[in-house]
């Protein structure tokens, strides 16, 4: 099996506006494809955005959702794949037969078509949203993939959940960073500076790079990668999501749990990265797996317990509007 070539890019999407998204999903994968890649990953709900939908009532947010694969934004998707010759992933709102409405990622391809479809665990930007209730492990190129999207991350057994069932490479779509929490130094970074980036970008990187973006995300993202010695692969947009700014930073971990490529400018852009299959065994979150005694923990971990999929920071600070990601 051979060495992978994976682009996350990150891009301003469009609240509600799916055929300028797929405009510019089509757009950046050829682009990422002329430098190799063989596989392309956009942000979370890339295709339809994401924030807006705080605001939608259900019959709003099925006019919205659509069938996967069978509606037109997937069928859109597996062109793009089938153009470029790349497995491209990227995230809509899904209905299905029942009505139903997911936040959900795919994994498509011109061959193939629908490799996988996965639907996040924990969602609460709206509450007619339903949660998926299974991991996704799939092949691409000889690799063997999961997808993790945004909040499931923040669960620690998730991850572990998805590389003990074979996952080497996780992909992790995000919409997140830039609003408030209950942890020290989080907050919304002000519109203007977004729309002042050409004049004063060096206020507006300090703001996406402190505490409030980049400097939360890098506490924990590597220790997903460096505990399951697994390549992770976060997206996430830049840009205004509807009302609140985000600031980017897609990136490629390794095993080791180094970002060896990071997406910096303030606007598009792409974190180019090979994967290589030696760091998979290399990295000692691989000897970490060997030597787990789950005799010890197998009842612990299994406990029931009250769980909410309203996350208790959106409690504390519900009086922010807050509809982002965080912890």
């Amino acid at each position: 099996m051979s060495d992978l070539q994976i682009a996350s890019i990150q891009f301003e999407n469009a609240s509600g506006d799916k055929d300028f998204n797929l405009a510019a999903i089509r757009r950046l994968t050829a682009q990422a494809a002329q430098q190799g890649c063989r596989v392309v990953a956009f942000h979370e709900c890339s295709v339809t955005g994401y924030t807006f939908a705080s605001r939608l009532s259900r019959d709003e947010l099925l006019q919205v959702a659509e069938p996967v694969p069978r509606g037109p934004s997937v069928q859109s998707l597996i062109q793009i794949a089938r153009e470029n010759n790349v497995a491209l992933l990227a995230g809509l709102f899904e209905r299905d037969e029942d009505d139903n409405i997911y936040n959900t990622y795919v994994c498509v391809e011109g061959t193939r078509g629908l490799v996988a479809k996965f639907r996040k665990l924990h969602p609460f930007i709206n509450a007619h949203l339903s949660p998926g209730n299974e991991y996704v492990v799939f092949d691409v190129f000889g690799w063997k993939c999961g997808i993790l999207i945004c909040y499931d991350n923040n669960v620690v057994e998730n991850v572990r959940a998805t590389t003990l069932l074979g996952a080497e490479i996780l992909f992790a779509p995000h919409v997140t960073m830039c609003t408030p929490s209950t942890r020290p130094g989080a907050g919304f970074v002000d519109p203007s500076l977004w729309h002042n980036r050409a004049r004063d970008p060096t206020t507006l990187r300090a703001e996406f790079n402190c505490l409030k973006g980049r400097g939360w995300l890098v506490k924990w993202l590597p220790a997903r990668a460096y505990d399951n010695a697994i390549y992770v692969v976060f997206s996430n947009p830049i840009g205004m999501d509807d009302d609140q700014l985000k600031n980017g930073c897609s990136m490629v971990l390794d095993p080791f749990g180094d970002i060896i490529a990071e997406c910096c400018n303030l606007g598009e852009d792409m974190a180019v990265a090979l994967c290589t299959r030696d760091k998979l065994e290399l990295a000692g979150g691989w000897r970490y797996r060997t030597a787990r005694r789950p005799e010890l923990y197998r009842d612990i971990i299994g406990q029931t317990h009250a769980s909410e999929l309203n996350v208790a920071w959106m409690k504390k600070c519900e009086g922010d509007n807050v509809t982002g990601e965080g912890s």
